[in-house]
């Protein structure tokens, strides 16, 4: 079995650890961009070959599913993504856990990218999924960016900052962004209020890989021999993962970089 993921950078980190939990003896190609990264200022258009691009470097691999760990390429890209691969490769993208989130009544915040708070993208996933829940829009200035080159100073920063924005009576947060389920704790620990019940995160990565899995009709293995290995591509050539990667447990995980089979 082999499963590809796709981001401009480490923000796929999460959904790959989460695979690598569900199917240790699953194969995976990571194909980043630095060439081309960030991806979040470019306009649509351009974002969109970019991401097919790294698409295409993976799907030279022979994956059995791709996954998009990347919500703004989920945003513009992942039309073109299936029209290119499906369905010969499935194609998995990342959408906010604005659903699961309301479903526990709320308030709720969301942090994402400035780009992406206040779009009519979320703004629609609200009004579709959010039912009725109080939800607060928290653009996280420069978070994605600190966790890509993991820069703790810069990351404490940013949550600090977005943690100011967050209404106090926020019971669950929803992560937004990829690069940020990679500090989850510090998110926590920034905005759990004095004497409130314990905040509850969601995140993405275990359900895109769930759904990678389903999509596949392989089911969760986790006790499975750790046999799979790693490739990592950096716009199309055969690399290793970024130096940044290892100050996070999920690229520890896939620290031993080996070809694929």
């Amino acid at each position: 079995m082999k499963i590809a993921l796709m981001d401009s950078g480490i923000g796929l980190l999460a959904a790959t650890a989460a695979v690598r939990r569900l199917r240790p003896d699953a194969d995976l190609v990571l194909s980043l961009d630095p060439d081309g990264m960030p991806w979040g200022p470019r306009t649509p258009q351009d974002l969109t070959e970019r991401a097919v691009a790294v698409a295409e470097a993976a799907a030279a691999h022979r994956p059995e599913a791709l996954i998009v760990g990347c919500n703004t390429a989920t945003v513009h890209a992942l039309p073109a993504l299936r029209a290119r691969l499906e369905p010969g490769i499935p194609v998995i993208g990342t959408v906010p856990a604005i659903k699961p989130a309301a479903a526990g009544g709320g308030p709720v915040a969301i942090w994402a990218t400035p780009a992406t708070t206040g779009s009519p993208y979320q703004r629609g996933l609200i009004q579709d999924f959010a039912d009725g829940v109080p939800v607060t829009e928290v653009p996280c200035w420069g978070l994605a960016e600190a966790v890509e080159h993991a820069d703790e100073t810069a990351i404490d920063t940013a949550v600090a900052a977005a943690a100011a924005l967050t209404p106090e009576e926020v019971t669950t947060v929803v992560l937004g962004c990829t690069h940020y389920e990679l500090v989850a704790d510090r998110i926590r620990a920034a905005v759990q209020r004095p004497g409130r019940p314990p905040l509850v995160l969601h995140g993405s990565a275990g359900a895109v890989a769930a759904q990678a899995l389903r999509r596949i009709g392989v089911r969760p293995a986790p006790e499975a021999t750790p046999l799979g290995t790693v490739t990592v591509l950096l716009s199309g050539r055969q690399g290793a993962l970024p130096t940044p990667a290892l100050a996070y447990a999920e690229g520890r995980l896939l620290q031993a970089v080996s070809p694929a089979q």
